[in-house]
């Protein structure tokens, strides 16, 4: 079989334009505007929370490859501020300019746009606190949430506050009004969520850079210690290392982030439609791997979703993943290793041997695979 032409059908396939209906809009939240940017479908809709210093256009790279496999409607959206949003002129005091007034503006903007019911939410960074707060204010409404790289109120000890006010703010500008006001209402943010307790009924996916951002070594500790314990909180979480990453994972690997977001938005809709969403998402991730083949993470994600639709018993899906994985990075063992795994599952023992046999070829110490095969043979 010519697989590079069957790629090139499938990527022929995938590029092809997509239709989706995108509403670039500003919003009048209370006499002024938010800027909000809406691309429209049907099913659970998914809400992006950028970081600090950053608007909604942050999130542009992965929209359309999830909308395509989705089709559900991708909302994102600029902080008073920040982006195109202007920033309310009826407020007089720089304490007024923090996060519940950020929330109620959010709130009000989802509203008028006729989203204020069911949610996935999705932060990076800062947008982790605002996750937060609208998960408590409205549990009933959020479905689910992937979180990366983001912010939890506990690694915020007074120490680390103390610091960050010896910290200069930014200049009171025109251009820096939301990143000015953030700095200064920082302390009283951390302050207002150490109250707020995560709502236990959602489940979150905690997706996490394994790099040290230039952090002492006890405060890195205790960063990794706050995930970890939030993660082992309940049984409802579950912690992804994104490894090679740093703090904008979406960027560094979009194939892990895009990949959860399929697979977390599939927990929301029907059996039926998640087998064909499960379809879509086959070949999505084959585009992506191809895209980021230069990347070793490409095949950990493709890995990852092969076992997935192993562990859900759909042998078939599995079987074309671990073959296309095999074929997009030969030299590496683990792929083989994986394939041989799964052929073993479907019965097929004599090509699960030849994939052993590759594996421990490039990998002689592969215990693993060693071990394996000499059941097989015996």
């Amino acid at each position: 079989m010519n697989y590079c032409y069957l790629t090139l059908l499938y990527l022929s396939f995938l590029s092809l334009p997509i239709h989706s209906q995108t509403q670039d809009t500003l919003v009048d939240v209370g006499g002024y505007k938010m800027h909000f940017k809406i691309i429209k479908g049907k099913g659970t809709p998914i809400l992006f929370e950028s970081g600090a210093g950053n608007d909604g256009a942050i999130w542009d790279n992965i929209l359309e490859k999830i909308h395509k496999v989705t089709g559900t409607t991708l909302i994102t959206y600029d902080r008073s501020g920040f982006g195109q949003s202007e920033v309310n002129p009826n407020l007089i005091n720089e304490s007024d300019f923090g996060i519940e007034n950020g929330m109620k503006e959010l709130e009000t903007g989802l509203t008028k746009l006729g989203y204020d019911d069911e949610l996935i939410l999705v932060p990076h960074s800062y947008g982790g606190f605002y996750t937060t707060l609208y998960a408590s204010r409205h549990p009933e409404k959020v479905k689910y949430v992937v979180r990366i790289d983001a912010n939890l109120v506990d690694v915020y000890t007074d120490d680390v506050l103390e610091i960050m006010a010896q910290q200069p703010a930014p200049p009171k500008t025109p251009e820096t009004l939301g990143n000015y006001y953030l700095v200064k209402t920082y302390p009283e943010t951390v302050k207002l969520l150490r109250e707020v307790k995560f709502p236990a009924s959602v489940p979150v996916i905690d997706i996490i850079s394994p790099i040290n951002r230039g952090y002492p070594d006890k405060y890195w500790t205790l960063i990794k210690k706050v995930h970890k314990d939030f993660v082992n909180a309940e049984t409802n979480r579950v912690e992804i290392i994104a490894e090679g990453s740093g703090h904008y994972i979406f960027q560094d690997n979009p194939a892990l982030i895009i990949n959860t977001i399929i697979k977390v938005y599939a927990e929301t809709i029907e059996e039926n439609s998640r087998l064909e969403l499960y379809e879509k998402a086959l070949d999505n991730a084959i585009e992506l791997s191809i895209e980021t083949k230069v990347n070793n993470r490409s095949e950990q994600d493709l890995n990852a979703l092969g076992y997935t639709f192993l562990a859900n018993d759909e042998l078939d899906k599995a079987l074309e993943i671990f073959k296309l994985t095999t074929w997009l990075f030969p030299d590496s063992f683990n792929v083989y290793d994986s394939y041989g795994e799964a052929l073993l599952k479907a019965n097929r023992k004599e090509e699960a041997i030849e994939m052993y046999k590759k594996s421990i070829a490039l990998n002689p110490e592969n215990e693993h695979g060693k071990k394996v095969l000499l059941q097989l043979k015996q």
